[in-house]
């Protein structure tokens, strides 16, 4: 858990365990003065789980910074992706150290906040990158919008028209995902650039949070935030678990200042 300003961004995170699971398998972190934010969901049982998630977080975390440190001329795009790459590296090596930790992997999602170069019509830029079903949201003006689609058969099949909204909330493949950290020698990273504009607060969460919650209470929630952010994690993640809490449940909250 945790809540401060660094280059005027405040941010809060906080992960719970949910009322089923026994062990949290989700990860979290922050780079605050890079303006780096990341949420990372294990798996392969619970050891193997919370171990992939936290060698990744820990890992996008450092390279990314490295990378940035060597000053060279680098996209923010090649940074995250080659941040990914590093951490997709990193499990897959410590999965190969232990039988128990075979086929462990982990979802990833991040957001790179930096500001704008000079001429430009918004004062910052935000860059998301993700594999996986962990999502990124972002709250303007009182309007909610997803700014990551779920790398997963079920949302493959809602953009094909194979099935409805409904459908796939209860679809027995919903747990299937088609990219993760550590599944495969290569992760397929999907890279976003953004406008942020004064206000703007963004959401990345975990599976855990939007199986028990709709977007729309995920809206309510965002609207409702004042100058606590702590507060706001703390109550989508309460309400969550009084919804099922079923799994494990992360949330990481960034406001743009205004």
């Amino acid at each position: 858990m945790e809540a401060r300003r660094d280059l005027k961004l405040e941010h809060a995170m906080l992960s719970d365990v949910g009322r089923v699971r026994k062990g949290n398998e989700d990860a979290c972190g922050a780079d605050a003065k890079a303006g780096l934010f990341v949420v990372c969901d294990g798996m392969g049982g619970a050891a193997a789980g919370e171990i992939a998630s936290h060698l990744a977080v820990e890992t996008f975390l450092k390279e990314f910074g490295a990378r940035k440190a060597a000053k060279r001329r680098t996209s923010p795009a090649q940074l995250l992706d080659d941040a990914v790459a590093a951490a997709n590296k990193a499990v897959i090596t410590k999965a190969k150290t232990s039988p128990d930790l075979r086929g462990m992997g982990t979802t990833l999602v991040s957001l790179l906040v930096q500001r704008s170069e000079e001429g430009h019509e918004a004062p910052f830029e935000v860059w998301t990158a993700h594999a996986g079903d962990s999502r990124c949201y972002r709250l303007r003006k009182g309007e909610l919008h997803r700014l990551t689609q779920d790398h997963s058969l079920v949302e493959e099949q809602l953009r094909a028209g194979l099935i409805t909204p409904e459908e796939a909330e209860f679809s027995p493949i919903r747990n299937v995902i088609t990219r993760a950290v550590g599944s495969q020698s290569d992760v397929d990273t999907e890279v976003h650039c953004d406008d942020a504009l004064p206000g703007d607060l963004y959401l990345l969460c975990s599976d855990g949070l939007t199986r028990d919650l709709s977007d729309s209470d995920l809206a309510r929630h965002l609207r409702a935030a004042g100058d606590d952010l702590e507060l706001v994690c703390r109550s989508m993640i309460g309400e969550a678990n009084v919804m099922g809490g079923a799994d494990n449940i992360t949330c990481l909250l960034v406001r743009i200042p205004l």
